[in-house]
């Protein structure tokens, strides 16, 4: 187990992991901001103009931790090479989610809303269950626990099933393409977020883990 890998005072990049955190957070306030545009009736402009400029804060972030990194291989050689590739693609994914963040609001500007589906009650809590999921795994990256990372991967595993099967159902379902379309594609980017989130969280045992095989 590599723990110690985000143990605040023993890799000394703790500075470069609550940066880290900040991302997640800003990825996850476009997540709130998306979702709740197509499922809730949010101001889409509104929304589109927020989204951009937590993007913006997002990109320019993850711009600074990579030239932080260069500099931190640069005065201390090869010793932390494994610390810092895993912090490099760590950046890399939270940059991902705030880039599929971005995907659900583009269904919300072409005009996609279900704040009147009737669906929502389901597609709303799992708004609200991925959502809680980036907190979660703000809290593991800051307080590492092995324990913690097995039943965020485990139940985040069966959130990834969930959207999957109905991706499957939506593909073969004979309901009007508006009405199936939009809900696929919006499960699609709902697994995604949630895989990109279970990458995370797997760095925490794992620095480099290998790539995921499931689609």
């Amino acid at each position: 187990m590599v723990l110690s890998f985000f143990r605040r005072g023993e890799s000394g990049m703790d500075h470069i992991t609550g940066r880290i955190v900040g991302m997640l957070g800003d990825a996850r306030h476009s997540f709130d901001v998306a979702t709740g545009a197509v499922l809730h009736g949010v101001a889409v402009e509104q929304a589109a103009d927020d989204i951009r400029a937590t993007d913006a804060r997002i990109n320019r972030t993850e711009h600074e931790l990579r030239r932080e990194l260069i500099v931190h291989v640069s005065v201390h050689g090869t010793a932390d090479i494994g610390q810092v590739l895993g912090h490099t693609l760590l950046i890399k994914k939270v940059e991902r989610i705030g880039d599929q963040a971005k995907n659900i609001l583009d269904l919300a500007l072409e005009g996609v809303s279900l704040a009147d589906a009737p669906d929502l009650d389901e597609l709303t809590e799992a708004q609200r269950s991925i959502s809680a999921l980036f907190g979660e795994v703000a809290a593991l990256l800051l307080d590492p626990d092995a324990d913690e990372v097995e039943r965020i991967r485990r139940e985040a595993r069966a959130m990834e099933d969930h959207h999957a099967a109905h991706i499957l159902e939506l593909v073969h379902s004979e309901q009007p393409g508006y009405v199936a379309v939009p809900r696929a594609v919006l499960h699609r980017y709902l697994k995604r977020i949630v895989a990109n989130l279970v990458g995370v969280a797997l760095t925490v045992t794992d620095p480099l883990p290998p790539v995921d095989p499931r689609p």
